[in-house]
């Protein structure tokens, strides 16, 4: 069986031939693509491969772009490094996925998944390829608008740490250390907020990556965290989410 990858990280590249090479030596990797558009080039010189290893982000695009330029792709195992909460929508409808960084009992589940399911002209379905371009090319919120005593001022999300449940209210802190409520709940932030750049660390917190500064461990397998603009009070990640806390932060 021949398979090609499709990854702009040279790293993952060589760690997923590698884990391949041990895991299933009857796959060939035959070509090594970094971009859309060497993707979509090669696959009009080239003969259609068994299997794709398909990076959903890359810097020219989304994966999904090349799989639209080619009339009968092969199935597909998906890449990404969008953390459990964003991804959760692929299991319900029963597409091969990696987590970032990759696993190699994960691994390992997808290539027998694949070898049990494959057939000459097996393709990815279209429901669930549709459903995975719904997902990533999804539109977060880019500003809130706040009151400030009686006029309005708007924020670009680039200029907010974090924000916080206070007394009743959630609030907005900026970088330059302003803090303004917000009639949102922390669920709908978890929602509507780009999961690359933020994320929900517990019940009252959601935060910016350019907020964390230092990350300390913490007991009961939890994290304690130091943030910018300063917290008086100490902002733990609860331990149901430290793993994904780290994950995130791995992107």
């Amino acid at each position: 069986m021949r398979a090609v990858i499709i990854e702009d990280e040279e790293f993952a590249t060589k760690r997923l031939m590698k884990l391949v090479e041990e895991l299933a030596p009857e796959i060939e990797v035959i070509g090594t693509l970094n971009s859309v558009e060497s993707g979509v080039k090669w696959f009009k010189k080239n003969d259609r491969p068994d299997l794709i290893f398909l990076d959903i982000q890359l810097n020219d695009g989304y994966g999904f772009d090349i799989l639209d330029d080619v009339t009968d792709h092969p199935p597909v195992i998906f890449t990404t490094a969008y953390n459990e909460f964003a991804i959760r929508g692929f299991k319900y409808n029963g597409v091969d996925y990696l987590l970032k960084p990759i696993v190699k009992s994960d691994l390992k589940t997808a290539l027998e998944k694949f070898k049990k399911n494959v057939t000459r002209n097996g393709n990815t379905s279209t429901d669930n390829l549709e459903h995975l371009k719904q997902l990533f090319h999804k539109e977060y919120k880019h500003r809130f608008m706040v009151k400030v005593g009686n006029q309005f001022r708007s924020f670009n999300v680039e200029d907010i740490a974090y924000f916080k449940s206070h007394e009743g209210l959630i609030c907005l802190q900026t970088h330059t250390g302003q803090s303004y409520p917000i009639e949102y709940t922390i669920d709908q932030l978890e929602n509507i907020l780009n999961p690359i750049h933020f994320f929900r660390i517990n019940r009252k917190f959601m935060v910016s990556v350019k907020a964390v500064v230092e990350i300390h461990s913490y007991f009961n397998s939890r994290l304690l965290l130091k943030l910018l603009p300063k917290e008086e009070e100490q902002i733990v990640v609860s331990r149901e989410r430290t793993t994904n806390f780290k994950r995130w932060l791995d992107m």
